[in-house]
């Protein structure tokens, strides 16, 4: 527990919960009004709740789910008071997210760094355009040097009208090389180049912009696949990620995003942004649920440090409970 609150700073908890108070607001509100007049949970109070979750863009399938485990620590419970009922939400949330298998449950993981092996450690990064794509590399960049690690990196969405010039413009502010060739150039020959100059200089870690949209799930696929197999002609493991930015202030439309990544980009690991500006952060809950695929990152700020790793018991209990 120590080495936990070690890793998971007060100044990162306050910074969370800043990052997060919209939805906190707007998920305080809606349990208050589905409790109110009552003194116990029951059918009722299990109705609004459903509802609130709902609208609170958690998704249908993940607030039944919800709804359920509630059903059945009440049945088993016998007597549950409604002033229990946020410790409760939040202690089934935390669960039902562990049961699945993501997020940096037990605080394990110290924050960006990395296992140094000789290689540089590659992390592909796709989404649409307009999610904050480009802005998340600057701030994976800034926080894995903090940690430590000297950074590189590609510019490999070609096709974007002002991405390469955009990138260049993070990689100056953040005293990092961008390794880029001019606008509409092969995507592919970017990302070779940067891993090679990668290996080649000793880098720890290397990020690669790539293409936010194609015009079928086929072409992206497509795409992604000659940019890995180039990749794997410097080093045959590459990429050792390949991370999926999803804007969550569009709550439900976060999913038809993921969607429509997930099969064609090979995914294995997400970022949530935007999660400041919106009431909207209980999507993060769903897409977790519902994907099994680790929300790794999560974006709270406009800031180049307010970029950190996903840690459900931290997150849920930031949104249910008033500490």
């Amino acid at each position: 527990m120590g080495f936990f609150k070690r890793i998971f700073s007060r100044e990162k908890k306050e910074k969370l919960d800043e990052g997060l108070q919209k939805t906190k607001e707007g998920v305080w509100s809606k349990i208050t009004h589905a409790v109110a007049g009552k003194s116990k949970v029951d059918d009722d109070v299990l109705d609004n709740l459903e509802e609130a979750f709902i609208t609170s863009d958690v998704g249908v399938d993940t607030t039944l789910k919800i709804i359920e485990r509630l059903q059945e620590r009440v049945k088993r419970d016998k007597y549950v008071g409604t002033e229990e009922l946020n410790e409760l939400i939040a202690d089934e949330i935390t669960t039902m997210i562990e049961e699945s298998g993501v997020g940096d449950n037990e605080g394990t993981r110290n924050d960006f760094e990395i296992e140094k092996n000789g290689n540089p450690y590659v992390i592909l990064v796709v989404g649409v355009n307009g999610v904050g794509k480009t802005t998340t590399i600057a701030k994976l960049a800034n926080q894995y040097m903090k940690a430590g690690n000297s950074v590189i990196l590609g510019a490999a969405d070609t096709f974007r009208a002002g991405a390469i010039e955009q990138l260049q413009i993070w990689g100056d502010r953040l005293g990092v090389d961008v390794i880029k060739q001019k606008e509409g150039s092969d995507p592919a020959s970017v990302a070779f180049d940067t891993v090679s100059a990668a290996k080649a200089r000793g880098i720890d870690v290397a990020i690669i912009d790539t293409a936010g949209r194609l015009q079928t799930k086929t072409g992206l696929m497509r795409e992604l696949t000659k940019i890995r197999d180039v990749m794997r002609k410097v080093i045959p493991t590459t990429p050792d990620e390949t991370l999926l930015v999803l804007d969550g202030s569009t709550g439900q439309n976060a999913f038809d995003q993921a969607e429509s990544f997930i099969d064609a980009a090979g995914v294995d690991c997400l970022a949530v942004t935007k999660l400041d500006g919106t009431a909207k952060g209980g999507v993060v809950i769903g897409i977790s649920d519902q994907f099994k695929i680790p929300v790794k990152y999560i974006g709270i700020g406009e800031k180049v440090d307010d970029l950190q790793i996903f840690r459900p018991k931290e997150f849920v209990r930031s949104l249910f409970i008033k500490e």
